[in-house]
């Protein structure tokens, strides 16, 4: 290798490392560590020697072009084995190709498009829960909706019975992984208040998931993981087939119950919070959406380039998972610098995405940078074309989703779903802010830490009488 200068040391306290800065703000640590020391950035956890990550060049080395050589690790398991298990998002390897290979039937193309009548129902009947003029916490019902069109779409309408459940083990969730509270960065097994509470309702919500698979063994499944009409069909299918064991079932059910519902609903949250802030753009993913004459159907997704570039700033400005994590199995270069093996990766979203050098004014929300002009006079969305926008930035800059091998399984059906969820609420209401400022915490994801509001007005114009205005 011929690199051998290490990272920058931003230093830290003895023992500690930097575990105070990052309880303080870690979102603003990772911003400060990149902005003075660069790309690639030592820092420690407790004495555990890790890595900030966030020049996109190295981003992609590490999770495309010698993905083979890094691993989630042992960090990743240590805090979050408790709560995904062996499921997909941990798993490594063989198991990992085995689970991936049969689960992807659930999340193909054909398959995805089918769930967008219950993404739209599911919209219009949270739009058709607000009156005139109310004052909506945004984050409050974007959790409702995404829990219902999870419960529809993917795990089966027999999890809506069990939503005080989810919603406990979530709000424990949160708390245990609070990066505010030095609390998070201990062991699961140490028995502070968070983590007996965290381990209780997280028992609850796994003895949940194996009565519904139970229910559904009973009902006699399909034979084919591809036959199945949802996700935990697919599980229930795969497990029969021995592609995977009862465990293995129930990690990936409770992973995509807490992570498909939930970084979804971060996703919607922030996307309305920007557009109600945005009242130009606002009214023009309007007059694209009402130019359809009816709600959406994911065909018609591509004819909406407006409404793609405001969800993807908002993915953008407020990305739902702030962190991924890596370990390289080998020594490695990376940025110019030597990286041994089994060190503690980080790779930022939140803060490439908010880095100077990719992006212009880049803590303001401005979708028109995702769109250009066709030499045919046509507005388009940037993704047409080589990078994640217009304009000349490494591919990732953007990377919500992650990349590579091991991105985000549900990636299409989470696009889907914000699209169509912002097109079909702002056919019937306008957006005006009433909370003006974000204050965010870094749990497993990047959540507001109170209620987002806005207040939803609705509109005069009438929608296509053959739609349903009411569905309650």
């Amino acid at each position: 290798m011929g690199d051998t200068t290490r990272p920058p040391d931003p230093g830290g306290l003895p023992v500690l490392g930097n575990v105070h800065e990052i309880a303080s703000d870690a979102l603003g640590f990772y911003e400060q560590r990149s902005a003075e020391h660069g790309g690639v950035v030592r820092y420690d956890v407790f004495g555990t020697e890790s890595y900030l990550v966030t020049d996109p060049e190295a981003i992609g080395q590490i999770l495309v072009e010698e993905h083979d050589r890094f691993v989630k690790g042992e960090m990743p398991r240590e805090r979050l084995g408790g709560l995904l298990g062996d499921g997909l998002f941990l798993a490594e390897g063989e198991a990992w190709r085995e689970q991936r290979t049969a689960i992807r039937s659930a999340f193909f193309r054909e398959r995805v498009a089918a769930y967008g009548d219950a993404m739209v129902d599911r919209a219009r009947e949270t739009a058709n829960s607000w009156e005139d003029g109310a004052v909506v916490d945004v984050h409050a019902a974007s959790t409702e909706y995404a829990f219902a069109v999870l419960a529809e779409s993917l795990l089966g309408s027999d999890i809506e019975r069990e939503r005080e459940t989810v919603r406990a083990a979530s709000a424990a969730i949160t708390d245990r992984f609070d990066t505010r509270r030095l609390t998070s960065f201990l062991p699961e097994w140490l028995p502070t208040p968070a983590n007996r509470r965290y381990r209780r309702r997280l028992d609850a919500l796994r003895e949940t998931i194996r009565g519904l698979v139970a229910e559904r063994r009973a009902a006699d499944p399909p034979a084919d993981p591809g036959a199945a009409d949802d996700l935990l069909g697919t599980l229930v299918a795969a497990a029969e087939m021995g592609a995977l064991d009862d465990g293995e079932l129930v990690d990936n059910a409770v992973t995509f119950l807490f992570a498909g519902h939930e970084t979804s609903a971060l996703g919607l949250t922030y996307a309305l919070y920007c557009l109600a802030d945005t009242p130009e753009f606002q009214a023009r993913v309007h007059a694209e959406v009402a130019a359809l004459g009816s709600d959406p159907t994911p065909a018609d997704l591509r004819e909406c380039p407006a409404l793609t570039a405001a969800v993807d700033e908002a993915l953008r400005l407020y990305p739902p998972v702030h962190s991924f994590f890596r370990e390289p199995t080998e020594p490695v270069s990376l940025g110019g610098y030597r990286v041994p093996a089994d060190v503690v990766l980080t790779l930022s979203p939140w803060t490439v995405h908010r880095d100077g050098r990719w992006w212009d004014d880049p803590e303001t929300y401005r979708p028109e940078r995702w769109l250009r002009e066709t030499d045919a006079g046509e507005t388009v969305h940037g993704d047409d074309r080589p990078g994640p926008a217009v304009g000349e930035r490494p591919e990732h800059a953007f990377f919500p989703f992650g990349g590579g091998p091991r991105h985000c399984i549900g990636m299409r059906f989470a696009r889907q779903e914000l699209r169509l969820a912002v097109a079909t609420l702002l056919r019937r209401v306008r957006l005006e802010p009433v909370t003006t400022e974000l204050s965010l915490q870094a749990s497993v994801n990047t959540r507001p830490e109170g209620p987002v509001r806005v207040r939803a007005l609705t509109r005069d114009e009438p929608l296509d009488p053959d739609e349903p205005s009411d569905t309650s």
